[in-house]
């Protein structure tokens, strides 16, 4: 079964990855940075754990406002560094845990928590400028595996602490139920204290933040009580972000030691971090094989419904690279590009030889197989011009009149829409 390690906080401030980058390690303003983080370096060297569950904000970068969740778990297998408008970092990217990260999806849907799922996405500083800092290292790759967990703290209303909180012990139960023997540390960033807009920009409040740490290792739920709005007013409204320090230590044991803090303000953020270790271990009041039974509840047993495949986080992963590939028929280039030269395209997006052959093929049903949600398919029948009875047909391994002969009404559509000679079926006869 995978062990939980312990748990570490640290703030996401771009500051730290400025340090990094320009080797700030030895100026004097910025050596308490460096020197601060190398507790917690160590920490991370000799627990070696397998993988990180990063909890973090981006900061409306790779999710901006057209679509914003409350919780958004990444599932894929690798995530670069996001470009934040002056160029993207030299930093290799963060491999990902999707078995791992779906079993948790798994745990946390039972538990009641709604999640969104994302894949390949840049991430920005909130994830990387830690990253960098922890792992000097890194320029030679990543010694860990991570799961990035993205919390909308950013639009109101936004998730509350106590509702991160529970989030972070129903987190728990899912990694100690992972059947894999695999070591997991917990992170929670963000914070401390501070504000970056408004009138009231540059608001600092150390004796709160030094409050908050303490009553997060001896007293968490004494901190659920707290409000966005309360937690503002102490910590300055981009402070508020502690909320994700909170899921972090739900995700941890009841009792644990702090074994190592640090607090340092040079400039609008404070750059704090802390390791909690874990010094007790309850357990859970639900065995593991009743646990499991009631988080896989819902699709038990459609794996007997013949000719049916469910689109899981695990076949996402597997046929992202193709599923994105006919997503972005949506695109009008991308459309243009495939219609006068495919192999152009499939070169462009570095589809495999497998994925290319079902494209060309036009192999419906063998795109389903191999893991393509058929939305995706609706897509690229209306842009060679198909219809969706054709490839409900081919599903079938049927023609199209005798498909239509099990419908009570013989119609034609698709999902094309105003380019020119995309609907020709549905014209009559000459």
């Amino acid at each position: 079964m995978a062990t939980i390690v312990g748990g570490f906080a640290t703030s996401h401030t771009p500051t730290i990855g400025f340090a990094v980058d320009t080797n700030k390690q030895q100026d004097p303003v910025w050596a308490p940075i460096f020197q601060g983080y190398e507790p917690i370096q160590k920490w991370l060297k000799d627990e070696a754990p397998d993988v990180i569950f990063y909890i973090f904000n981006d900061h409306m970068t790779s999710f901006f406002m057209d679509h914003y969740s409350q919780f958004a778990l990444g599932v894929g297998d690798h995530f670069p560094v996001a470009d934040e408008g002056g160029g993207a970092r030299d930093l290799p990217p963060l491999q990902g845990h999707p078995k791992l990260a779906e079993h948790i999806a798994k745990g946390l849907v039972a538990d009641e928590f709604d999640l969104s799922y994302f894949q390949n996405k840049g991430l920005d500083h909130g994830c990387f400028s830690p990253m960098s800092l922890l792992f000097p290292e890194h320029k030679q790759g990543w010694p860990t595996r991570i799961i990035p967990f993205q919390v909308g703290v950013l639009m109101a209303p936004s998730p509350s602490a106590a509702r991160c909180y529970k989030l972070g012990k129903s987190l728990r139960r899912a990694i100690q139920s992972y059947p894999e023997n695999i070591k997991v540390a917990i992170a929670g960033t963000g914070g401390l204290s501070h504000q970056v807009h408004g009138e009231r920009c540059g608001f600092n409040n150390t004796p709160w933040d030094m409050e908050f740490m303490e009553r997060l290792e001896k007293d968490p739920e004494g901190l659920t009580d707290y409000t966005i709005a309360q937690l503002a007013e102490l910590g300055g409204m981009e402070g508020a972000e502690v909320v994700m320090w909170m899921m972090m230590r739900g995700a941890l044991a009841e009792q644990v030691e702090m074994t190592h803090q640090t607090y340092y303000l040079p400039s609008m953020t404070p750059i704090a971090s802390l390791v909690f270790e874990e010094r007790s271990q309850e357990k859970p009041t639900e065995n593991d094989a009743d646990y499991l039974a009631r988080i896989n509840h819902q699709l038990a047993g459609i794996e007997k419904l013949e000719g049916t495949y469910p689109f899981t986080i695990e076949r996402s992963v597997k046929a992202f690279r193709l599923n994105n590939f006919l997503h972005e028929l949506i695109n009008p280039e991308h459309r243009k590009l495939f219609l006068a030269d495919q192999e152009a395209a499939f070169e462009k997006f570095g589809l495999t030889e497998e994925e290319r052959d079902l494209v060309r093929r036009r192999d419906w049903r063998g795109m389903i197989h191999y893991g393509v949600i058929f939305f995706m398919l609706e897509k690229l029948g209306a842009v060679v011009g198909t219809t969706n009875l054709h490839i409900y047909a081919a599903m079938k391994d049927m023609s199209l009149d005798d498909f239509q002969k099990t419908r009570n009404a013989q119609v034609l559509y698709s999902v094309a829409g105003k380019n020119e000679g995309k609907t020709d079926w549905d014209k009559a006869p000459k």
